[in-house]
């Protein structure tokens, strides 16, 4: 077998120096034999992997769930972030079970043949979560309500995977595929999620250290990286995540001033007697809404309890975050265990989803985010229409 014979190869040189862009699928027994081929006949100086360090630590430490807690997660507000990376674990692995390969194994036979090679590997990707945040910060409302959507859809999907999607995913980067699919109907997700990331991964390879590289790439980024051979790119800027601009921090004060001004009006027009109608509203609307669009996760009686105490405020006071109030209650009525990290890594099923009480929490959390959004604003047009009709 020779390089030049494989079409996921690409040879690219730069400065006098030979680069060599393997293209994989990510759930792709072929991709593994041929990452592993690539690197043995070539005996690069470094070997660099579409991967960033917390990545690259999930991938070569199964156990790193077992120390994972809950409660900082729910304090640091990363559950709609922990919660997305396991849907999109769960969909690899699913993946992974009908093809016979681990998700991620290409990157570990990369990671595993350069210290056979004696290669220095280099970890090229993005920071995961300056990813994701910039790709939120680059969304507008209604692409955020059409993630959420998907997102729930993805959650509580029941479809299997069937014998002839099985066979046309075995050579394609089904995870590449599935975001510049997501940019096709969401514009904005191209630049943050495909063309900084092209940009970020060819710079990091390009300066990678040793006269021969090898770079272990899903396939979907190729043909951008190549157009970014010789770009100036800036990848620290490209690291920043993005401070809530003034338009966003006005934004989640919006609703609640409409509330205020409601009251006020309210009030000056039927004095303590109409106060204290559209008082009842917002307290029923805020309560109810909140708690019933958290029910499908299933949560304990406690939180619907707590949630249905702090939604009222919270809509008024964005800060106080009902939501992770309730995730937060969950978690001390649930007290998931080490049993339950170390299961993170088998939930597949809707069943599985609930049954651990790391991923309950998760959803409840989720879903009391939603539920919290949806009725501040049901609860911000009852006092309008009550107004109105006065």
């Amino acid at each position: 077998m020779h390089v030049g014979s494989l079409d996921c190869v690409t040879h690219l040189t730069y400065q006098g120096r030979d680069i060599y862009l393997v293209g994989t699928a990510h759930v792709s027994q072929r991709s593994v034999d041929d990452v592993g081929r690539v690197i043995d006949e070539l005996r690069p100086d470094t070997v660099c992997v579409e991967l960033d360090a917390s990545r690259h630590q999930a991938l070569v430490d199964p156990k790193r769930w077992r120390s994972l807690d809950i409660f900082q997660v729910i304090r640091e507000r990363r559950v709609s972030f922990l919660l997305s990376s396991l849907v999109l674990s769960s969909y690899q692995r699913r993946l992974g079970e009908k093809l016979g390969v681990r998700p991620g194994a290409e990157m570990l036979a990369a990671i595993e043949h350069a210290a056979s090679a004696g290669a220095r590997l280099v970890l090229a990707d993005r920071d995961i979560q300056a990813t994701l945040k910039r790709t939120w910060a680059a969304l507008s409302l209604w692409d955020c309500a059409q993630l959420v959507g998907t997102f729930i859809g993805s959650v509580f999907a029941k479809g299997e995977i069937t014998k002839e999607q099985v066979e046309a995913l075995k050579d394609r980067d089904t995870i590449s595929e599935l975001v510049r699919e997501f940019a096709e109907v969401m514009p904005r997700l191209q630049r943050p999620l495909i063309d900084e990331r092209d940009r970020f991964l060819m710079s990091s390879i390009r300066d990678a250290p040793g006269q021969t590289v090898v770079a272990v790439v899903g396939a979907g980024h190729v043909g951008g990286m190549v157009g970014y051979l010789d770009a100036e790119v800036d990848r620290q800027a490209l690291s920043e995540i993005p401070g809530p601009s003034l338009v966003s921090k006005a934004r989640r004060w919006v609703l609640p001033g409409i509330a205020v001004a409601a009251f006020y009006r309210g009030f000056a027009e039927r004095g303590l007697p109409g106060l204290s109608e559209l008082g009842v509203a917002w307290l029923l609307c805020t309560a109810l809404i909140a708690s019933l669009l958290t029910l499908p996760a299933r949560p304990k009686l406690l939180t619907l309890l707590a949630l249905a105490v702090a939604s009222p405020f919270g809509a008024l006071l964005p800060p106080i975050a009902p939501a992770m109030l309730a995730a937060h209650v969950e978690a001390l009525a649930r007290r998931p265990d080490v049993s339950d990290g170390e299961g993170l890594s088998r939930v597949s099923s809707l069943k599985d989803w609930y049954a651990n009480r790391f991923t309950r929490v998760l959803l409840v959390g989720f879903a009391a985010t939603v539920g919290s959004v949806l009725a501040a604003a049901a609860a911000t047009f009852c006092l309008l229409v009550l107004n109105l009709v006065r």
